[in-house]
C-alpha cells in the first residue's frame, strides 16, 4: 500500500511539473513566418538535444551563447588610448560597402589578392575583416584605398 501512495505522489509531482512547463510555454512570442518551421522543430527537442545543438552552433559559427561580461569592457575602455598609441599591428575591417560596391570589390581584390567571388562575398558580408596584423602605415594606405572606392573602414 505504501508503494501505491509513493507512486501516486510521484504522478502528482509529475503533473505539477508538467503544469509548470505548460505555463512557461504560454509565454507569447511573435515568430516570423520564415522561422516558424525551425522553432517548431526546436520545440520538439529535448533539453539535452538543445544543449548539443547550441554547442554545435557555437563551434560551427565561432560564437558563444553566453552573455557578455559588462565589467571587462568598462575596465578595458580606460586603457584604450594607451593601447592605440602602443599598437603596432592593426586589423582592417570593412564596415559598409557603400554605394559603389563594384569599386570596393576591385579594391579588395587588389589589396588581398583574392578571387572575384571571394571579394564579393567579403563585401556582402560587411562588417568583415579584410586583413589582419597589418603595420600602421600599410593599414592607413589600405584604409585610404577602400574609402576612395566608397567603403567605410575601421582599423582595430
Amino acid at each position: 500500500m505504501s508503494e501505491e501512495k509513493s507512486t501516486s505522489a510521484k504522478v502528482a509531482e509529475d503533473k505539477k511539473s508538467e503544469k509548470k512547463i505548460e505555463v512557461e510555454k504560454d509565454i507569447s512570442v511573435e515568430v516570423p513566418e520564415k522561422f516558424k518551421k525551425i522553432v517548431e522543430e526546436i520545440e520538439k527537442m529535448s533539453v539535452l538535444d538543445l544543449s548539443e545543438l547550441v554547442k554545435i552552433l557555437e563551434e560551427k559559427f565561432g560564437v558563444s551563447a553566453s552573455a557578455p561580461m559588462m565589467a571587462a569592457p568598462m575596465a578595458q575602455s580606460e586603457n584604450t588610448e594607451e593601447e592605440v598609441e602602443e599598437k603596432s599591428s592593426f586589423d582592417i575591417e570593412i564596415t559598409e560597402a557603400g554605394a559603389n560596391k563594384i569599386s570596393v570589390i576591385k579594391a579588395i581584390r587588389e589589396i588581398s589578392e583574392i578571387g572575384l567571388k571571394d571579394a564579393k562575398d567579403l563585401v556582402d558580408a560587411a562588417p568583415k575583416i579584410v586583413k589582419e596584423g597589418v603595420a600602421k602605415e600599410e593599414a592607413e594606405v589600405i584604409k585610404k584605398k577602400l574609402e576612395e572606392a566608397g567603403a567605410k573602414v575601421t582599423l582595430k
